[in-house]
């Protein structure tokens, strides 16, 4: 097969930890010619999708982990898939990108659907499941997120729609003096959507991330939040550990993975803290690196080989 990486700069990758340079030398491992861009190689020509791409060699040697052959002008459709691994933010640039990934919808796999891209926010699309979802809202309002803190016994936490990777991310407690202070910086004086929710104690025993290939689960790893932290991302200093699929989790996977599937989303990353699900991860999930350190195991031939299956 002959896959495209559209993403972040090769040179950034801390490959360590990189769940896209992961699958790239597992495809490259089962022989697939693999080709690597950044979203603004992309461009039409009339109405054709092309990119301005790079063959490249991947191996996992810190410093040295890649080599570009000559750059090339590549019709999407040339593609037998092309991944979409474009870290956030979900910015303007972003946003023009997958309209021009778009055109190649029907031309060849894009992983994940642009279409989803663009539209499945990774916050709102809980709200789709309210059946497995904390209490939660979202206003502008710092008079209304007073108000929700209160009805939920004086904790909560509050995020920006737009952002990732914990960042924006508060703890609320009732009483805090700086209470107001967050609110405001939350809502930039109520011209940002907030999202609140119920603070959830079970945090403090992980945030699970579970990874689903085309809808059903592939692995899990529980993300413990630092002492001094309650964000239970991985870069902002949580802890890995290993996690199993229980069945309040298989009950949430039911419930959304056909979905997901239907929308196009071949690899996505759902969390859940206790028996809520509380973000659906479909633009750059990562976790397979730190699975795979705490399961002995090699999760990205399996989307490899998933990939293959669905291409046939």
């Amino acid at each position: 097969m002959k896959l495209l990486f559209v993403m972040d700069p090769m040179a950034r990758l801390q490959i360590a930890g990189d769940s896209t340079f992961a699958m790239m030398l597992a495809a490259q491992a089962r022989r697939h010619e693999i080709w690597f861009c950044e979203p603004r190689h992309l461009a039409l020509e009339h109405d054709e999708p092309m990119a301005r791409a790079w063959p490249v060699t991947v191996r996992r040697v810190v410093g040295d982990h890649y080599l570009l052959g000559p750059q090339a002008t590549v019709p999407l459709r040339s593609c037998h898939a092309v991944f979409m691994r474009k870290d956030p933010p979900i910015d303007l640039d972003y946003y023009f990108a997958t309209l021009l990934l778009e055109r190649a919808r029907g031309k060849t796999l894009i992983i994940n659907d642009p279409r989803g891209l663009r539209e499945h926010n990774e916050k709102l699309a809980i709200l789709d499941y309210p059946a497995f979802i904390p209490p939660t809202i979202v206003t502008r309002e710092a008079a209304r997120l007073r108000s929700f803190l209160a009805e939920q016994g004086g904790e909560m936490v509050v995020k920006p729609l737009d952002a990732s990777g914990g960042f924006g991310v508060f703890h609320v407690r009732q009483g805090d003096t700086n209470t107001g202070a967050i609110l405001e910086q939350a809502t930039n004086l109520g011209r940002r959507w907030t999202m609140a929710q119920r603070y959830l104690p079970e945090v403090r025993h992980g945030d699970k991330r579970i990874l689903l290939i085309d809808g059903e689960p592939l692995c899990a790893v529980l993300r413990v939040p630092a002492p001094d932290d309650a964000r239970g991302n991985l870069h902002v200093g949580a802890r890995a550990m290993s996690a199993k699929i229980g069945a309040r989790d298989r009950e949430i996977v039911a419930a959304v993975g056909p979905r997901l599937r239907e929308a196009g989303h071949f690899f996505v990353g759902l969390d859940v803290i206790g028996d809520y699900l509380t973000e659906i991860n479909v633009t750059s999930p990562t976790g397979l690196m730190e699975a795979n350190a705490l399961d002995n195991a090699t999760y990205e031939v399996d989307v490899i080989e998933a990939l293959e299956r669905k291409i046939g």
